[in-house]
């Protein structure tokens, strides 16, 4: 099993700045990660795409948080972050970690979330 586990969320201020980052691990041996993403759900919404990134370093934000937020990844290491500025009452929710993922032993290709970080902004 790959498992992601999410860490950096909080409870902020309006204007304040968090930094989520994402790691991926297995007890398996070698496995890569591909494209890899942050999602976030608000209380009584769906599951929304925040930022993504490919291999190659390729990213995009949505355009809900474009010009405040900013993905980035380290391959080599499996983490992913989310660099968060000026944050808003709005972008209260659960922040999870997504990843494609493939093993070697045995093959197999994985898709895999995390268990989410808590961001709260208040005004």
């Amino acid at each position: 099993q790959v498992q992601l586990v999410e860490s950096g969320g909080g409870s902020v201020r309006a204007g304040a700045s968090l930094r989520l980052s994402c790691v991926a691990s297995s007890q398996e041996r070698g496995f890569t990660t591909e494209d890899m993403a942050w999602y976030r759900q608000a209380p009584g919404k769906q599951r929304e795409l925040v930022a993504s990134t490919t291999v190659n370093g390729r990213t995009e934000v949505a355009s809900s948080v474009k010009g405040r937020f900013t993905a980035s990844r380290d391959t080599p290491r499996k983490m992913i972050y989310l660099q968060m500025n000026n944050l808003k009452p709005e972008d209260t929710a659960t922040y999870y970690c997504y990843a494609a993922a493939t093993t070697y032993t045995p093959y197999r290709n994985l898709k895999i979330w995390g268990r989410g970080t808590p961001v709260s902004v208040s005004p």
